[in-house]
């Protein structure tokens, strides 16, 4: 079942609801891992054939993926430049 590209696609549209459930972006980095390991197996070519071989060729590829996204959604969404507002003064100080 771990080669098999609709697994990976349906374990991808889990993690996707479970961000929605507990939006973090970390769910998301996963689910935009497992769409990619699960469109890289139904195309098929090089790349499937080589981590398609083992299990941990397969995991440390989903591992690498999910990974990228995250760091690519903290680019992307994450907290910007200027958007976290500081307080000088408090307002019972008067």
């Amino acid at each position: 079942m771990w080669f098999e590209w609709w697994a990976w696609g349906a374990a991808a549209i889990v993690l996707a609801i479970g961000e929605v459930l507990l939006p973090s972006f970390v769910l998301l980095g996963f689910g935009i891992g497992a769409g990619l390991i699960a469109l890289v197996l139904l195309v098929g070519g090089p790349l499937a054939v080589m981590i398609a071989g083992t299990v941990p060729a397969m995991l440390l590829t989903f591992a690498i993926m999910s990974l990228i996204a995250w760091l690519v959604l903290r680019r992307l969404v994450g907290v910007q430049r200027g958007q976290v507002k500081t307080f000088d003064s408090d307002i019972n100080d008067d």
